[in-house]
């Protein structure tokens, strides 16, 4: 009986242990850790994320430099879509033709020539921003942002480099002008540009620039005061007499197949072509412009004598047909 009594007694001995230790070292530790993260809350201050507005960058493709940053909220894109709309198409063709701050994309492409050995001396291409196309580019992306790649065309001359050993074996057309040895500071510039033509290439499909391809008429490179046409006028000009060079290219290359891209008239008849056979030019302003719309290329010789000046038109044998005028 007294055994019963004494295991009782320790039974209850142990739960009212128990009930005194009430929560465990563990738990009071979780306690803890909970009231110190709650007070780290609450002695941070509560932040929001700011919503920016959407940006559109315009991209260089060949670069890969952002050239542009366009904020349609600033423009007005949400207020006034017509008119963001009216100066993201100036914008396009400010990129494509420049302004006074910086030039533009867009660049006539300088033909590939030979040189006094036949080799090819490159050039540069032909380049287009497509101004519609980059337009549209930016209204697509003006609602959430992002980069915009501008569509840049890209145009290589059109020949084949296996075709060049043979671009000079047949003359195709020619053309001469005369003029008179006295004329030393006349004479000199049709020399100067007369060089800067020869061995031109001029590829299916190329635009040729007289302009481009002479490059300015100054006394820099070379260039002498000498009698030109100007309003119906004979002044004393630089440069004067290139316009001789000029005609009588326009002269050997109507002979062929090519489109007229620009040509103008003097004021006055001049000696050398006939009346309505001359292609003035003046740099910065009047240009004489053709392209090659014959699915071959040839080559341009020019040959400056002692009174005269001779334009060939030269391709390989195999051309020839193709090349004539009036070939379909």
């Amino acid at each position: 009986m007294k055994k019963k009594w004494i295991a009782t007694l320790c039974i209850l001995c142990t739960i009212g242990l128990v009930g005194c230790q009430g929560k465990s070292v563990h738990e009071k530790k979780q306690e803890q850790q909970i009231q110190e993260l709650e007070q780290e809350v609450e002695k941070k201050p509560v932040t929001f994320e700011q919503q920016t507005d959407p940006v559109v960058e315009v991209v260089d493709p060949i670069t890969q430099v952002i050239i542009q940053t366009i904020s349609p909220k600033e423009m007005g894109y949400e207020t006034d879509v017509q008119l963001y709309t009216k100066k993201i198409e100036q914008l396009a063709k400010d990129l494509a033709s420049g302004n006074e701050k910086a030039t533009g994309y867009d660049k006539r492409m300088i033909l590939d020539r030979l040189d006094n050995q036949g080799k090819v001396i490159k050039g540069s291409p032909l380049i287009i921003l497509k101004e519609s196309d980059l337009v549209e580019r930016i209204l697509e992306a003006s609602a959430t942002g992002g980069k915009v790649e501008m569509p840049l065309s890209i145009t290589e001359s059109g020949y084949y480099l296996e075709d060049i050993p043979y671009l000079e074996d047949v003359v195709v057309a020619s053309y001469t002008t005369y003029f008179k040895t006295a004329d030393v500071g006349r004479n000199k510039n049709i020399e100067l540009s007369a060089k800067a033509i020869n061995n031109v290439i001029i590829g299916s499909g190329d635009h040729f620039s007289f302009n481009t391809v002479v490059g300015p008429r100054d006394e820099a490179n070379g260039y002498q005061p000498a009698p030109e046409i100007i309003n119906k006028k004979v002044v004393m000009g630089i440069g004067g007499g290139i316009c001789q060079t000029s005609s009588t290219l326009f002269n050997a290359v109507d002979q062929i197949s090519v489109k007229f891209v620009e040509r103008h008239h003097h004021s006055l008849d001049v000696g050398y072509v006939p009346k309505g056979r001359d292609a003035t030019v003046s740099y910065g302003g009047l240009d004489f412009r053709f392209q090659n719309t014959s699915d071959v290329p040839f080559l341009i010789k020019a040959n400056y004598g002692k009174n005269s000046l001779t334009i060939e038109i030269r391709t390989a044998e195999k051309y020839v047909e193709i090349l004539k005028k009036g070939h379909s």
